[in-house]
Formats: structure tokens, sequence, C-alpha cells
């Protein structure tokens, strides 16, 4: 009994003793997270999970603004600690740090000019109105100017729309039709190519080279269903790969001594500028884009800019 009463006050006394000290640890200390980046201390943080939901937030979205996204090397880690309650949480801090060691990426929006960057601007809406305030003005370059979607590490200087509109704008020139029907758009006349061609595709012919009422239909229409593959009439390299007024989505491959193809009005585009295809080698797909009233391809032979008929060569 001696011994168990001994025993008793002993343990008593170490509870007092852990329950002393626990009531210290609490009026004294309180629980944070020490955080580091790359073995290198950066602050003290309260609640890690909310930290590093703002920082992976960050990181794949960006601001909303101009930064889509950041790249990392590496991500911070968190090592649970008691510190005096004067310490306070640096969560800001650390967030600057771990954004600023990675490569962040731009989004823009580029209008470009017969494949040239020209202006910069921050939305789709900004870019989406340049080019159509100059399809309003009637620009003559309109056809080929487009814009694209761009991720860049290099931030670029934007332009206002009415900078870019104003600078891209170009007065139409008055010509006289008959004179580029007769001498320059169109030849009936059957011409030795020097190449051989294939059937970029298989339809129903529904509209013939030559004259309309409407004007001269300088290609030939092959109708058939959306998405149907377009395969390169002849080798060559491609010199034109993206949206053209009225073509719609265009593809045109250079086979050399003057000799072009033009494939029109294409849902898909699978070759780039600078791209070299081998003869019957898929290109793009027959859609309706452009000035298109149902899936076709809308298929020009072009000598020197001179186009010529194409059932003079096949079909």
């Amino acid at each position: 009994m001696i011994y168990l009463r001994a025993w008793i006050k002993l343990i008593i006394m170490l509870l007092v003793g852990l329950a002393i000290i626990g009531f210290v640890v609490f009026v004294v200390y309180k629980p944070m997270y020490s955080v580091s980046l790359n073995g290198e201390f950066i602050g003290y943080t309260e609640d890690k999970s909310k930290l590093q939901k703002k920082i992976n937030t960050y990181l794949d979205s960006g601001d909303n603004k101009t930064v889509a996204f950041v790249e990392v090397d590496s991500y911070p880690e968190y090592d649970l600690c008691l510190l005096q309650k004067g310490y306070k949480a640096n969560d800001d801090e650390i967030f600057d740090t771990v954004i600023s060691s990675g490569v962040p990426y731009y989004k823009y929006y580029a209008i470009i000019e017969n494949g040239e960057e020209k202006y910069y601007v921050s939305s789709y809406e900004e870019a989406d109105a340049i080019i159509n305030d100059l399809k309003a003005k009637n620009s003559q370059n309109q056809d080929s100017i487009t814009y694209a979607l761009k991720y860049e590490t290099e931030l670029k200087e934007f332009s206002d729309k009415d900078t870019a509109v104003a600078a891209l704008y170009k007065e139409k020139v008055k010509t006289i039709k008959k004179k580029i029907v007769t001498s320059k758009s169109y030849d009936m006349a059957n011409t030795t190519l020097g190449i051989s061609l294939v059937r970029p595709v298989n339809g129903t012919i529904t509209s013939r080279f030559g004259r309309r009422r409407s004007g001269i239909h300088t290609g030939l229409d092959i109708a058939t269903s959306s998405g149907t593959p377009l395969k390169a009439a002849a080798s060559g390299t491609v010199v034109y790969s993206a949206w053209k007024g009225s073509y719609g989505n265009l593809v045109i491959v250079d086979h050399g001594n003057g000799i072009q193809t033009y494939y029109a009005h294409c849902s898909r585009l699978y070759v780039s500028v600078g791209q070299t295809v081998s003869q019957g080698e898929t290109i793009a797909a027959v859609g309706s884009t452009g000035n298109s009233t149902g899936p076709h391809l809308h298929l020009e032979i072009r000598v020197n800019g001179v186009a010529k008929n194409p059932q003079n060569y096949i079909y």
C-alpha cells in the first residue's frame, strides 16, 4: 500500500506537471508551419492548405489578365512547428517568392497581316473588333489580316483598337473589272502544266469554272460530306494555311514554276506555312467556311497568278 500510494502521488505529480506545461505552451506558443523553397526558409504560415491553394491557382490560371500561367521548378515545403505567439504569418511574402521563382507565360492576341505580326491586344474581343472594323471600312487588305492567340514568356506592348485599325487600313484601289476579267483573273485555254495532278477529293461537281451572272468563278466546286479528307493534288510547299475572307479556311500549295493549287472552305487545316507535302498527302478537311452554302471543296489552279480551268487537268 505504501508503494502504491507513492506511485499514485508520482503519477498525479506527472499529470499536474504535464498540465502546467501544456497550459504554458498553449498560452505562450502556437502551432505554425515553417515554409521553405529549394531548401531555403522563406516564412511562416498558419494555414498551409489555404496558402498552397492560392499558389496553385495562380500557377495554373495566372492573374486572369495578361499572365496565363506560371511554370516553376519546385514547390514549397511545409514543416509543423511551435512558435511564440509574437510571430506572425507572412503568407503574401511567401506567395510572391514562390510565384517570382517561376517563368510567367503571357496571353495575348497577335494581329497578323500576310503572316507577319503587326499589333498586339490583350483580349479576343479587341482582336475581333479590329477585323470587323477593317471589313466595315472595306479595307483593301481585309482578307490578308487575321489574328492568333499566343502564349509567350515576353510581354508584348499592347495597342488600342483605333490605333491598330488606323494603321492597318488601306483604301481600296478602284479597278476596271473588264480588264481584270480578260487579262488577269482567269484563262479558259488549256495550257501544259508540266506536272501531273491527282483528285484532291471525290464528289459531285456543283459549280464549274468560268463566267457567271454574278462575276467570274475562278475554280471548280466539288460537293461531298463535311470532314472528308482533302489531299494535295501534287507535291509542293505550303505557302498559306489560315482564314482568308470569302475563301474561309484556305490552303495554298506552291508546286514550283509559278503553279499553285488552292483548297478553300475547309473545316480543318492540317498543315502549316513552310511545310513540304507529298502528292496525295492529307492537308485539310472538307467544310463550309467563308462564302459557302454547303460543304464542298473549291479547287483552283493558278499559273503565275492566273486561274486555270481545273477540268483541263483533272475531273
